[in-house]
């Protein structure tokens, strides 16, 4: 009987003794150099596209990197009230503003819904499409039926 529990045991707590040995660290490892290079660098690719993007749609460019005004500035591109910046600060609400202004934002440029789409979800390749392609500014998208003249587009 003894010789079936020091078994038992054996089985039970040496493995368990195993596990007590491992060291798990808190601390993560920094990412590399590699990959902070590229993330710097799509950074840069949105922030120059959106750049254009605010520029053609006559509103200025620098304005798309300062947070929560680029957001006023790009409900004023695709004629949403300012207000909507309070739905943009909502968890969740966000998303769904979010992927409504992106669709205003691709029709504002005379684009479809898909491409609105793709803005939101694939933006790292839609905004430099909208920003360097042939898209013109065509007024705005949501301005519920009030003719808007467009900018002059630089010749």
């Amino acid at each position: 009987m003894t010789t079936l529990i020091q078994l038992t045991q054996n089985l039970l707590f040496h493995n368990a003794s195993l596990l007590a040995q491992v060291e798990y660290s808190t601390e993560g490892k920094p990412p590399s150099p590699l990959s902070m290079i590229v993330g710097l660098l799509i950074a840069l690719l949105l922030i120059v596209a959106m750049w254009k993007v605010f520029t053609k749609a006559g509103q200025p460019g620098w304005a798309s990197i300062i947070p929560i005004y680029n957001l006023y500035i790009w409900c004023k591109i695709v004629g949403r009230p300012g207000w909507w910046i309070i739905l943009l600060l909502i968890p969740f609400v966000n998303i769904i503003v979010g992927i409504i202004l992106c669709i205003d934002m691709a029709k504002s440029f005379g684009k479809g819904v898909g491409f609105g789409i793709g803005l939101a979800l694939l933006g790292i390749i839609f905004w430099p499409i909208l920003g360097f392609g042939s898209a013109q500014y065509q007024g705005p998208a949501a301005s519920a039926g009030v003719p808007v003249v467009p900018p002059p587009q630089p010749a």
